[in-house]
């Protein structure tokens, strides 16, 4: 279990097409903040119909796009 499964059925529940969440945003779904780790995590996304597009550190958001 990662500690961003409650992320992944977020977005799985709430997501549309192609969507950004904040890293803010991520800390407030998820209960944990984005770290190094989510780079690791990232594929278990794929499980639920998604995957993390692109990471903007810059802008700090993520952006997730539905598997076709």
């Amino acid at each position: 279990m990662s500690k961003y499964n409650l992320l992944w059925k977020h977005i799985k529940k709430n997501g549309g097409q192609s969507f950004k969440l904040s890293f803010d945003e991520i800390r407030n779904i998820a209960g944990v903040a984005i770290d190094h780790s989510f780079l690791n995590c990232k594929k278990e996304l794929l499980e639920y119909g998604y995957e993390v597009k692109k990471i903007s550190l810059k802008d700090k958001t993520v952006l997730f796009q539905k598997i076709y």
